[in-house]
């Protein structure tokens, strides 16, 4: 007894004796000895690829350090660099980027680099809140279990027939101005996930309260998570805030919670890496992308999808350069994804919202997550979908003949209820229940 109380007297003393010792070990300070494009090379300090250091200027600029050699780091900065000087001090923090993570951030607005911008409390002050490295390994392929359940969006067209598992991996391809943000916004909202976690990468800086006031809304930012690296942030910081947004998704999956984990767009994460690769010296490969693009790719999607313990429903929206599917990263991303919904610029010019063209998308879980009964009714309505798809010309201008194709002949008898059914307010969300009832109806005469 007299023993015990000795060690709980003496415990404190030894940890306040260790601090203080800690505190005055001299720091080690290097400096900066180049500055070249989005490079820094820096001398005098020790310190490991991946770890943080922290450069003295006229405001504290933390940078990466990417590469070592025998006598200097390389570092790419995490902010601006205006003012920064050759010889600037710099401090190593002894390790790499982390984050906070916890159930109470939920409903909060961060930076790339995981720093709250919504002007709410400070991270440090919220009940919960552990510190997590940002970098991560995949779950291990063998220990992910096998997706068996529908996820519902809250999307009739995506529901039915490109029905996502708890677990998947989407692509949602289109160019420009086509809706994709609005309709991962219709996502946000519909979805039966638990949480949802949203990285905004490359936005413009005008569009991000837009989307969190009128298209995400009150009660979407209630049960999310929101990472925002607009266009004009550093390379850095739009490429990390990609993998921080992961990293928390990745912590409510540890939790046992399912999360929808929602990117727009990949296609920026890949256009920061290669401002990245470029000015490291990398070559420029296919497009003027350098190689780790393309190695950076599964690095970053396979984090996502199911584990023991919960899942990460991922959503990547990809910016097709001029329409073209076959976009490098778009036909890296589809080689990657567990499957893609194609938006047209046809049906959203015509005001056909959500402008998912369906014949075109595919779900590559599709079997695993429907009933016989559910295929059947797709199936049915993509034939009748395809048969007009072949003969829209011919019933345009008044040459095609009732009863050549009895699928065309269903379709165009039916084509009023059909396009009812596929459009969709942003303010209508659908239960998956409803859209297979509705779709049965629709298909059963």
């Amino acid at each position: 007894m007299t023993a015990q109380l000795l060690e709980s007297v003496l415990a404190p003393v030894a940890g306040s004796r260790d601090a203080a010792l800690a505190a005055a070990v001299p720091q080690r300070l290097g400096r900066v000895s180049q500055l070249l494009g989005l490079n820094l090379k820096v001398v005098g300090v020790r310190a490991a690829v991946g770890d943080l250091l922290e450069i003295h200027g006229p405001t504290p600029l933390l940078a990466e350090v990417v590469a070592s050699s025998t006598d200097s780091l390389t570092c790419l900065p995490l902010g601006r660099t205006d003012g920064v000087l050759v010889g600037a001090p710099v401090r190593s923090t002894g390790g790499p980027l982390s984050i906070k993570v916890g159930d109470a951030l939920q409903g909060r607005v961060l930076d790339g680099l995981g720093r709250p911008v919504d002007g709410g409390a400070p991270l440090e002050s919220l009940p919960g809140m552990v510190d997590v490295v940002v970098e991560n390994s995949a779950p291990d392929a063998f220990t992910r279990p096998r997706i068996t359940q529908q996820l519902g969006l809250g999307v009739r067209a995506l529901d039915s027939l490109v029905p996502c598992g708890t677990g998947q991996r989407i692509g949602i391809m289109a160019g420009s101005g086509v809706g994709k943000s609005s309709l991962l916004s219709m996502i946000a909202r519909g979805t039966e996930a638990e949480v949802c976690v949203l990285a905004l990468v490359g936005e413009r800086g005008r569009e991000v309260r837009e989307f969190l006031e009128n298209d995400l809304g009150p009660e979407g930012l209630a049960r999310s998570v929101v990472v925002v690296a607009t266009s004009d942030a550093p390379p850095v910081e739009r490429l990390r805030a990609a993998f921080v947004a992961t990293r928390i998704a990745e912590s409510f999956r540890d939790a046992g919670k399912h999360v929808v984990l929602m990117m727009d767009s990949l296609t920026r994460v890949a256009m920061a890496q290669r401002e990245i690769g470029l000015s490291a010296g990398e070559p420029p490969a296919t497009r003027g992308y350098p190689p780790s693009v393309f190695a950076l790719l599964p690095r970053l999607l396979e984090r996502a999808g199911t584990s023991p313990t919960g899942s990460i429903t991922g959503l990547y929206t990809v910016l097709v350069e001029g329409d073209d599917m076959q976009d490098p990263i778009g036909d890296t991303a589809r080689s990657i994804l567990d499957g893609h919904v194609v938006l047209s610029r046809r049906l959203a010019t015509s005001g056909h919202f959500p402008s998912i063209d369906v014949l075109e998308s595919i779900s590559r879980v599709n079997s695993a997550v429907t009933t016989p009964q559910q295929r059947g009714d797709a199936g049915l309505l993509r034939r009748m979908l395809a048969a007009h798809r072949n003969v829209r010309e011919l019933v345009e201008i008044g040459a095609y003949v009732a009863g050549s194709d009895p699928d065309a002949d269903a379709a165009i008898a039916r084509r009023t209820d059909i396009d009812d059914f596929l459009r969709q307010d942003m303010d209508d969300s659908t239960s998956t229940e409803d859209t297979w009832s509705r779709l049965a109806g629709l298909v059963a005469s």
